[in-house]
């Protein structure tokens, strides 16, 4: 069932792994979510680190995770796209990022496009993309997209993009990331209740 191809909204999943909310990584990925969604239809789906994190702190196993957990991690694992926005903590993202990955299969991201973002306190952190995130990304065999976004705090107002030149570089990461985009949404599997209905 799952082998026909077809043409239909993306399922597009944003993991923030900011802590806090309200929370400038949220911020830029809801942002992210917006800018992508109005070029392909999509179904927006914001996964917040902040709202799950105690569940998953104490976990070892995955079968140790409750449902609302494992639901967010399957949300994950079946996405077409991925947009993955983190701060900065000590040079690279949080434990607690890296230990929600930790629990996904490590082929259920094989060829994802994945959007990357991260915040921090200044521009010295900008290298967190290159050297943190594109190197936990390339061990799923994801599709890290070419540009990435970093966002410092004085590019916020209120938990709000204020500078032109992030969202401007954000809108440019989007329309150098479509074709890749528009590839996954025409060549993206029917689930099984869509293909019932087809």
């Amino acid at each position: 069932m799952s082998t026909i191809k077809t043409t239909r909204p993306l399922s597009l999943v944003a993991v923030s792994g900011g802590l806090q909310r309200p929370s400038k990584s949220a911020a830029l990925a809801e942002h992210l979510l917006d800018l992508i969604s109005s070029e392909i239809p999509c179904q927006p789906h914001l996964i917040e680190m902040g709202q799950i994190a105690p569940e998953i702190a104490g976990a070892v196993w995955r079968s140790q995770l409750p449902d609302a957990v494992a639901q967010q991690l399957e949300a994950v694992e079946k996405a077409d796209v991925l947009i993955v926005a983190t701060p900065v903590f000590r040079g690279s993202y949080t434990g607690l990022f890296k230990h929600f990955f930790d629990f996904i299969d490590q082929d259920a991201l094989i060829d994802k496009p994945i959007l990357l973002a991260a915040t921090g306190g200044s521009e010295r952190h900008s290298l967190v993309i290159d050297h943190q995130l594109r190197p936990l990304f390339s061990f799923f065999q994801a599709r890290t997209l070419p540009l990435g976004i970093y966002a410092t705090d004085q590019d916020f107002a209120s938990y709000r993009l204020q500078s032109e030149a992030l969202i401007e570089r954000a809108s440019l990461a989007v329309q150098r990331a479509l074709p890749l985009l528009q590839l996954a949404q025409h060549t993206a599997p029917l689930q099984a209740e869509e293909w019932l209905a087809a």
